[in-house]
């Protein structure tokens, strides 16, 4: 680990004061320290948050507001968030392991970098850690990689769970800077690889998420997440699907699907979404609809599987929400 600058803010305004190019935030640090350890982040200057008033989950002006210090298992187990929101708590719960959920928080699990192992590898070439050097998966064994919103600088998949789960609630992110708060819609937090993959986020080196705004929507309390994964703990996602509808007259009114493990952000199924609006639901349609989330995948030899795992997770994850509903129903949600 390369030596570096430690700074204990006392207040958010502290914390926004000391940031820069060559500043890293810390909290939870269970991303950052495994990186700085390999010495693929090797900031200047740390500067430890995890003292500031920022792990509140409270009620907001439009719903639940979840601080960026609170913990994972903190937001997990909330009755409000399982109750209301409940493809957050069950994301959140397939992540990692109990001890890193106890320590994780919701700013950094956001924030957290890929888990490609030539990122991660401080030697192979990748775009996201040396920019212009290349990426060795093209090359490599990519069965972890993604097949939707690739570039020819690079393939690697988001490792999030909860930003996907976050993804179908429309959450909203506020985030201070020098001058002001400003608020990003989780759509607009994640960017596609393109020719910069080492640009991963819009939130700037001097701006601090403070919190998550989940919106009191229809379709939120009706809501699952399916993750498939090679083990059943402390496993990324192969794939994975956050989906949430309501229903209206028999038939679906507003619906989200997001997908994980099979894209370089976490992906918005507009195209499946469309192919339920209005529609009653039925085997038919949603094999109709899984099939749609896939539209435009680009899969290479390691991981051509997740095309058709993703379309069965969408499948299985819709199922089980339509099960659900018509238990709560009587039977006669169909």
């Amino acid at each position: 680990m390369q030596p570096f600058t430690y700074v204990r803010a006392r207040t958010v305004d502290e914390a926004v004061a000391a940031a820069g190019s060559d500043t890293r935030f810390v909290a939870g640090g269970t991303t950052l320290v495994d990186l700085m350890r390999l010495e693929v982040m090797t900031p200047r200057t740390i500067v430890d948050i995890s003292g500031l008033p920022l792990d509140a989950i409270e009620e907001g002006p439009t719903g639940l507001r979840v601080g960026a210090l609170a913990r994972n298992s903190a937001v997990a187990r909330d009755p409000r968030v399982r109750a209301r929101y409940p493809v957050l708590a069950q994301a959140l719960e397939s992540g990692a392991s109990p001890q890193l959920r106890n320590m994780a928080t919701v700013g950094g699990n956001l924030l957290q970098r890929t888990r490609c192992s030539y990122f991660r590898d401080g030697v192979s070439a990748c775009n996201k850690r040396a920019p212009g050097t290349g990426c060795a998966a093209f090359d490599g064994y990519h069965r972890m990689h993604a097949v939707l919103g690739g570039s020819e600088h690079c393939i690697a998949a988001h490792p999030s769970d909860m930003a996907v789960a976050l993804l179908a609630l429309d959450a909203i992110v506020h985030v201070r800077g020098p001058l002001a708060t400003r608020t990003v819609p989780i759509a607009d937090l994640f960017l596609l690889p393109k020719d910069t993959p080492h640009v991963e986020h819009t939130i700037g080196a001097n701006e601090l998420i403070v919190h998550v705004d989940l919106p009191a929507t229809p379709f939120a309390a009706h809501s699952r997440y399916v993750k498939v994964r090679d083990r059943s703990e402390f496993a990324f996602a192969l794939a994975s699907a956050a989906v949430a509808f309501e229903l209206r007259s028999g038939r679906v009114g507003e619906a989200r699907i997001a997908l994980g493990g099979v894209g370089t952000r976490p992906w918005r199924a507009r195209e499946a979404e469309a192919v339920l609006a209005g529609q009653p639901p039925s085997p038919e349609l949603v094999k109709k609809a899984s099939a749609a989330a896939l539209e435009g995948a680009r899969p290479r030899k390691d991981n051509a599987f997740k095309v058709e795992l993703a379309r069965r997770t969408v499948a299985r994850a819709f199922e089980e929400l339509l099960v659900a509903q018509d238990a709560k129903d009587g039977g006669g949600a169909r």
